[in-house]
């Protein structure tokens, strides 16, 4: 009996895969509106009801997606961050990654540009609270490593997030161009954090 609760578990975390990959897959073109739970399912091969009994709902499915993509986003700048001689090389070159990847990310390039994706971008603005936090925990992480005695590192690390979130949601700048211009704020509030 031990061996078929891990095959069973495993099966399930596989299915859970397969269907944010399809919705994954479907959301830049379909954004969440034109979002169909019978379209997820029959790009894995299941019933709708399937994917009702995993996530519970669209908008659960869709938030599923959304911190999939944000883990990956973590995972990237977690491996610039550490790998950084530092501090501010570590915020630069975790900043480019970002807005780079995001380029380059089909679901997140729809979010930022694109009509049918237009109802994705809350899910980085308005109703980005769990991206927001774990973007912040990495930083604020990050920050207390770099900077044992800085004083305000969680006002610091959001600063930062937010900051790079904005270049993303509105680009301006190339993202070198970007990048500098987030470690220099941040530069310029660590210095003064810890000065006081």
């Amino acid at each position: 009996m031990s061996q078929i609760t891990p095959y069973t578990e495993r099966t399930k975390a596989s299915l859970r895969e397969q269907l944010l990959d399809a919705a994954t897959d479907l959301l830049p073109e379909r954004g969440y509106a034109r979002l169909r739970m019978a379209d997820v399912a029959a790009e894995v091969g299941v019933s709708r009801q399937t994917v009702y009994n995993e996530f519970g709902g669209k908008a659960a499915l869709v938030q599923a997606v959304a911190l999939r993509t944000m883990a990956e986003f973590v995972d990237g700048v977690q491996q610039r961050l550490c790998s950084a001689d530092d501090l501010l090389t570590g915020i630069r070159e975790a900043t480019t990654f970002t807005i780079e990847h995001a380029r380059h990310n089909r679901l997140v390039a729809a979010a930022l540009g694109t009509e049918q994706g237009e109802d994705l971008l809350p899910y980085l603005t308005t109703r980005g609270g769990p991206i927001l936090r774990a973007a912040n925990e990495v930083a604020e992480s990050y920050l207390h490593e770099r900077v044992p005695g800085l004083t305000d590192a969680a006002f610091v690390a959001d600063t930062m997030t937010r900051l790079t979130l904005s270049y993303l949601v509105l680009p301006s700048h190339s993202p070198h161009e970007a990048a500098d211009g987030v470690a220099t704020v941040i530069g310029a509030l660590i210095r003064s954090s810890t000065r006081e």
